[in-house]
Order: structure tokens, then sequence, then C-alpha cells
């Protein structure tokens, strides 16, 4: 299959947010990770994200982060900011804030605990595109926030002209189809275990928690897939496994599996903000030896 060019790249990382020690914003260290990142594979970042423990980063923070971070990486990945809330002002405001601070494109994920009905989640989607010039990725995670992006809707909300595509996190393999193939939008796996599957029948790509640790394995799969290889695809997605569940679906938040296992590397992720804690031992034992069985392979 050949794919269009998305348009934020194939393979996106979302990124964690680095803190020092004291828990204060680390932006030497996302530098460097950042930079790492984009040196080993990934096409864009996503900020401020889950991942990068958005609700607990300040708008400044938020808009440093993106600042030193486009210094770092320049033009050689795209940005994509986190500006989604459950108040529609507030994510009006981080939206025109990220495009002062220089970001490529908004992440804007589904008003999460108050549940608004489909007609005040499209309202809620349009006004914050229509707000600023930056292009958006639609975060459709219900398990995390209580409310569906539905099918329908996500067919209205093609129709506008920053609308460009969604980051994948429903679970409904077939729905993401459906989509795909009544419209122009870009589908961005969100789930790491459906990164080959969905870019094999159109998606885009993906944007991963796990490609902290493992950008160029990650990309790998898409590259093999992309060369015609697909046996190779599958093999290189299926060694990804054990590592994708454990950082993923064994009960801690991505953000503490990644950082657990970037702290144990050496490299920059630092502390965890508060409600999160850091992984026990055993859990980053765990991490640590299939992350070791992976790359020793």
């Amino acid at each position: 299959m050949t794919h269009a060019l998305p348009p934020f790249g194939r393979a996106l990382c979302a990124m964690i947010t680095p803190f020092t020690a004291s828990g204060a914003l680390d932006l030497d260290g996302a530098q460097q990770l950042a930079d790492r990142l984009v040196a080993e594979g990934c096409d864009g970042l996503v900020l401020s994200g889950t991942t990068g423990e958005s609700p607990t980063t300040s708008d400044a923070e938020k808009a440093a982060l993106i600042g030193a971070v486009r210094e770092a990486v320049g033009d050689r990945a795209a940005l994509l900011a986190g500006v989604g809330t459950f108040d529609t002002r507030h994510s009006v405001d981080l939206a025109l804030q990220a495009e002062k601070a220089g970001a490529d494109g908004l992440l804007v994920v589904s008003p999460y605990y108050s549940k608004p009905p489909q007609d005040a989640l499209e309202a809620h989607f349009r006004e914050i595109a229509d707000a600023c010039g930056l292009p958006a990725l639609l975060y459709d995670i219900p398990g995390r926030t209580g409310t569906r992006i539905e099918p329908d809707t996500l067919l209205r909300l093609a129709e506008h002209p920053r609308v460009v595509g969604v980051k994948d996190c429903s679970y409904d393999f077939l729905a993401a189809q459906k989509v795909l193939a009544r419209t122009e939008l870009a589908y961005y796996a969100g789930c790491d275990e459906h990164n080959l599957a969905l870019y094999a029948v159109g998606g885009a790509g993906y944007v991963s928690t796990v490609a902290n640790v493992i950008p160029r394995h990650l990309r790998a799969v898409l590259d093999t897939f992309d060369a015609g290889d697909t046996a190779g695809a599958a093999r290189l997605q299926q060694q990804a496994t054990e590592l994708v569940e454990l950082m993923m679906s064994a009960g801690l938040p991505g953000a503490v599996t990644a950082k657990s296992l970037l702290n144990g590397l050496g490299l920059p992720a630092g502390a965890l903000r508060a409600p999160l804690r850091p992984a026990g031992d055993e859990a980053a034992t765990g991490l640590r030896t299939a992350y070791d069985r992976l790359t020793n392979a």
C-alpha cells in the first residue's frame, strides 16, 4: 500500500516532560531528549500530552517547553502541542499560545470528566480549530476521557479545513476503517499494539509513548512494511509486544513506565509530578529486563 504524505510525518513520539529531582521543568533535559528522539527516527514530537504530564504543568511551562524543543530540533521534526482540556476557553487560549510559541499543530483531546454530548463535543473542537491557524489532530481516548468521538461526529469534523487527523485510542478498529474510507483524515495509532495494523489499512503512522525508549525499532516497523517486507514488519512489531504490554497495559501510566526506563538508561526524564509516583522496584526491573531482551535480540 502506498501511503499519502501524512501531515506530521509517520513516526511520532508522545514525549515525556523531563523534570529535575525537585520537580522543576528541565528544559535542558527536554532538548537533549528531543534531539535524541529525532536523531533516532521520530518525524514528530507531541509535547504536553498525557505522557507529558500535561495536567500538572502550567500554561507558562507548556509554552516554554515548545520554545526549548523547537530550538533543539529546528525544522527536523513537527511539533504538536497538547492543548485539550475540559474547558473550551482554556483550550482556545492554549492553542493560541502554542501557535505563538512555534508549534506546527495541535493535539486536542476530548473534554474529560464532564462528558459532553456529541453536538457539544463537535462545537468544542470547531471553536478550537477556528481560533488559530494550526492544523489539529483530534485525540479519541474514551477510556480516559469518558467520552467517545463517534464516527459520525468525525465525519462532520473532517469537513473543517484545519481538522486533519485523529490519534486513535478508541479500540474500535472497524470504526477507524470506516472513517478512513470516507475521509481524508490522517489516522495515527495511539495504542502501540495497533501501530502496524492501522498502518496496514491506510493509517498515517503512530503517536507512541513507547517511542520514548525504542524510537528506532518502532520506526523500523513502518519502514520495513513500506519496503514490501510485510512478514518482517510483523516480526518487528511482535518483538516489541512484551515491552509494549509492560509499558502500557500493566497497570502503570505510560509516563511512569517511560520515565522509569529513561532514568535507568541515564537519559533525561527525572521526577514525576503528583499524583503520579515512580515505578516500584519490581516493575522497574521487569521493564528493564524486557527492554534489554528486545534491544539485544
